[in-house]
C-alpha cells in the first residue's frame, strides 16, 4: 500500500479536483441558468452569487449526501483484505465520470452528474465484486429519487407558477395583485432556507439545532421577510400603470429580485448535494489512507468538503456559459416569475432529498420544474425536440460512466498493481 499512496493519493486530489470543476461547469447552470435566461442577472452575477452559495452549501451542508455516495452504493466488505483496490476503483469512478461530463458540457448537454459518478461507482462494484457487491436496496431508493425528483419539482413548478399566473398575472390589477401575493410567497422561501440550514444542516461545524428551534427560528425570519417584503413592495410599486403592459413590466421587475433570491436558494441546494459527486469518492481515498480499514468510519475532512466546493465555482466561472444557455433559453421561454416559480421547485425538492441522504439528480429535479411551468402555460409552451435530447443524454449517462470506470479501472490496476 506504501508504494501506492506515493503517487495514488495526489492522483485523487486532482481528479476531485477535476470532477468538481466538471461539476461546476454543466450542474451549476440548474442554479444561474434560468435567472441568466430571463435577464434577471447577467452572467458575471452569476458567477458571483454561485461562488458564495455554492461553496456554502457544500462547506456547510454537503457532508449527509457524502456518506451515501461514499459508502451506500458498494458494500465495502469483499475489500477488507485488499483496500487498494478499492482505492483505485473510487479514483477510476472520478476519473471516468470527470471526463464524460466534460464531453457533455463541450456538447451543452445538462447531463447528470448524480447519474455519472454513480454509474461510475455501479460499474467499479460489478466488475471487481460482482452482484452481490451493489447494496441493491440503496441504489433502488436511489433510482426511484430519481424518477420522484423530476415529478415532484414539476408538480411544485406547476402549481407555484399556476398560484402566480392566476393570482397577479391575469389579475385586473396586476400591480395591487403583487402587492398582497409576493410577501406571502416570500414567507415560505425564507422560511424552508432557513429551516435547512439550521436543522442539521450546520452538522460540520457542531452547530445542530433541535427541529423545534430550528422550525421557530425559521418562521420567525419567515414572518420578518414577509413583513419587510410588504414594506419594501409599498415603496417600490406604485399607482398602476394606465398601460397593462407597463403593470407586467412593474412586476416582472418584482420577480426578478425574487428570482434571484431562488437563484442563490438553487445554489446553496445544489452545493449542499451535488459536491458529493465529487467528494463522495474522494473521501473514501482519504478514509483508507488515514486509517488503512475501510470499516473504520472517518469523518468527511473539512479541507475535502472545500476543495469540492472551490471546484465547482471555479467550473462555473471557466465553463458554465454553455449548459446556462441550454437551461435557461431552449426549453421554454423564461420570464422572472416562471424562472422564480421553477428555482423555488427546484431547491425545495432537492433540498428535502439532502436531508434524507438521497443523492438526486439537480438537473433532473430542474427540469421537471421547467417543464412543470410550461405545462402552466399549455404544451405548445415547451420546446418537446430539446427536452427529448436532454432524456436521451440522461439514459445514456450510467452505462457511458460504468464502462468508462471499467476501462480505466483496468488501465490503473495494470500500472499500479
Amino acid at each position: 500500500m506504501l508504494g501506492l499512496e506515493a503517487w495514488v493519493f495526489w492522483v485523487a486530489i486532482a481528479a476531485c479536483a477535476y470532477m468538481a470543476w466538471n461539476i461546476g461547469a454543466n450542474d451549476v447552470a440548474n442554479a444561474m441558468g434560468t435567472s441568466v435566461g430571463s435577464h434577471a442577472i447577467t452572467m458575471k452575477q452569476a458567477v458571483l452569487l454561485a461562488a458564495v452559495f455554492e461553496f456554502a452549501g457544500a462547506f456547510l451542508v454537503g457532508g449527509h449526501v457524502t456518506e451515501t455516495v461514499r459508502k451506500g452504493i458498494v458494500s465495502t466488505e469483499i475489500f477488507q483484505s485488499s483496500p487498494e483496490i478499492f482505492v483505485l476503483g473510487m479514483l477510476s469512478a472520478l476519473i471516468a465520470a470527470g471526463v464524460w461530463l466534460n464531453l457533455a458540457t463541450y456538447l451543452g448537454l445538462p447531463v447528470s452528474t448524480t447519474h455519472s459518478i454513480i454509474g461510475s461507482i455501479v460499474g467499479f462494484g460489478l466488475l471487481v465484486g460482482g452482484v452481490s457487491a451493489i447494496h441493491w436496496g440503496k441504489l433502488l431508493s436511489v433510482v426511484m429519487s430519481w424518477i420522484i425528483s423530476p415529478l415532484c419539482g414539476g408538480l411544485v413548478g406547476w402549481a407555484t407558477f399556476t398560484f402566480i399566473k392566476r393570482t397577479v398575472l391575469t389579475s385586473w390589477n396586476p400591480v395591487r395583485a403583487a402587492r398582497k401575493i409576493v410577501p406571502i410567497l416570500i414567507f415560505p422561501v425564507a422560511t424552508i432556507l432557513v429551516l435547512s440550514m439550521l436543522y442539521k444542516g450546520l452538522k460540520n461545524l457542531k452547530l445542530d439545532v433541535p427541529f423545534n428551534q430550528a422550525l421557530a427560528i425559521a418562521l420567525f425570519v419567515g414572518v420578518l421577510a414577509h413583513f419587510a417584503m410588504k414594506i419594501i413592495l409599498a415603496h417600490k410599486l406604485k399607482d398602476t400603470p394606465r398601460k397593462r403592459t407597463d403593470a407586467f413590466v412593474q412586476v416582472e421587475k418584482v420577480f426578478a429580485y425574487l428570482q434571484i433570491g431562488t437563484a442563490c436558494y438553487v445554489a446553496f441546494a445544489h452545493g449542499a448535494n451535488d459536491v458529493a459527486n465529487a467528494i463522495g469518492p474522494f473521501a473514501a481515498v482519504v478514509s483508507v489512507f488515514k486509517s488503512g480499514d475501510l470499516a473504520m468510519k472517518v469523518p468527511v475532512p473539512m479541507w475535502v468538503l472545500a476543495l469540492g466546493g472551490a471546484g465547482i465555482v471555479v467550473g462555473l466561472g471557466t465553463w458554465g456559459y454553455k449548459v446556462i444557455e441550454t437551461i435557461g433559453k431552449k426549453i421554454t421561454s423564461m420570464t422572472p416569475s416562471r424562472g422564480f416559480s421553477a428555482e423555488f421547485a427546484t431547491a425545495t425538492t432537492v433540498l428535502v432529498c439532502s436531508k434524507l441522504g438521497l443523492p438526486v439528480s439537480t438537473s433532473h429535479t430542474l427540469v421537471g420544474s421547467v417543464i412543470g411551468v410550461g405545462l402552466a402555460r399549455g404544451m405548445a409552451a415547451l420546446n418537446l425536440g430539446v427536452i427529448r435530447s436532454i432524456v436521451n443524454s440522461w439514459i445514456i449517462t450510467i452505462p457511458a460512466a460504468g464502462v468508462l470506470t471499467i476501462l480505466i479501472f483496468l488501465v490503473l490496476k495494470a500500472v499500479a498493481l
